[in-house]
């Protein structure tokens, strides 16, 4: 695929995925040409690191940089260098994220523009609901760490944040979600018995949308295949990676590398064999709700 069809063909994603499809053939071009990382750098009087950091779409580009790398890969046709030039300006534009720069890290930008731009996300949460379908007070309780008289501007904003994410489900070309939550967390009365209620029948309002799974996994299942919470986002266009995001207490790790991929994959795939069915699992939500 060349630049121009590129353009045409992808006006719904958000600038991240724009980055990352731009690096990514910029990454051909340069290999097509034989050219090195280092002798790129040095030709945009930059670094091998700065070379490999914008080939994976990490950091924003400069139009002249873009400009000495089509030259010195020897793109001469002035509608293919169009193409490129314009997709560096749609990439550097803000998402609707940026408003929320000052509260948000600077590690979690990324995963809220592949949100935007995936067509499938599928998680494994054992120990909470997922942000995605988290309700605003279940939120709140979390980052307030269930302290609410601590509850101040940032947390506001995070919630703020966490809820805008969510609108994403209301678009005609929404992702797919589908999710597998552990049995405890229809237990953990994150903000209190009453939110918790809330919350449960929330996922079932949720699941009952087309693009919306949840599995449950039982107390008697393993959930041995991972034992930590990740996402697995896939995306519709060919240029960009499958991409496993895994979240710690200062940070995330963002996993592209095939092998690895592949290991998270089977890994959902065993967790959703483990865990009842969406249609069970909707019966499940639904007694919890009413022992409560």
């Amino acid at each position: 695929m060349n630049a121009v069809n590129a353009s045409a063909g992808e006006q719904n994603i958000g600038p991240t995925a724009r980055r990352m499809i731009l690096g990514s053939q910029l990454r051909r071009l340069r290999e097509e040409a034989g050219i090195t990382r280092q002798q790129a750098g040095y030709n945009i009087r930059g670094s091998e690191s700065k070379i490999s950091r914008l080939e994976l779409g990490r950091v924003g580009f400069k139009e002249r940089d873009v400009t000495d790398l089509l030259t010195m890969y020897g793109v001469d046709d002035p509608v293919e260098r169009r193409a490129f030039l314009d997709m560096v300006k749609q990439s550097n534009e803000p998402g609707w994220w940026r408003r929320f720069g000052d509260t948000m890290p600077n590690w979690f930008t990324d995963l809220v523009g592949l949100e935007e731009a995936a067509a499938r996300i599928q998680i494994w949460e054992p120990l909470y609901v997922s942000g995605l379908l988290q309700i605003e007070p279940y939120a709140r309780a979390i980052f307030s760490h269930g302290r609410s008289e601590m509850a101040d501007e940032r947390v506001d904003q995070l919630v703020a944040l966490r809820m805008r994410r969510q609108k994403m489900f209301s678009r005609p070309d929404a992702p797919r979600v589908w999710m597998v939550l552990d049995e405890s967390v229809l237990h953990r009365p994150i903000g209190g018995v009453k939110v918790l209620k809330q919350q449960i029948e929330y996922l079932l309002e949720m699941s009952a949308l087309p693009h919306v799974s949840i599995q449950v996994l039982p107390f008697t299942r393993s959930g041995l295949s991972a034992e930590h919470a990740f996402s697995l986002l896939r995306f519709g266009e060919p240029e960009l990676p499958n991409i496993a995001y895994v979240e710690y207490l200062t940070g995330a790790h963002y996993i592209e590398k095939r092998e690895e991929i592949e290991k998270y994959s089977r890994a959902l795939d065993m967790l959703a064999v483990d865990a009842e069915t969406p249609e069970r699992s909707r019966s499940m939500l639904a007694k919890r709700r009413q022992e409560i």
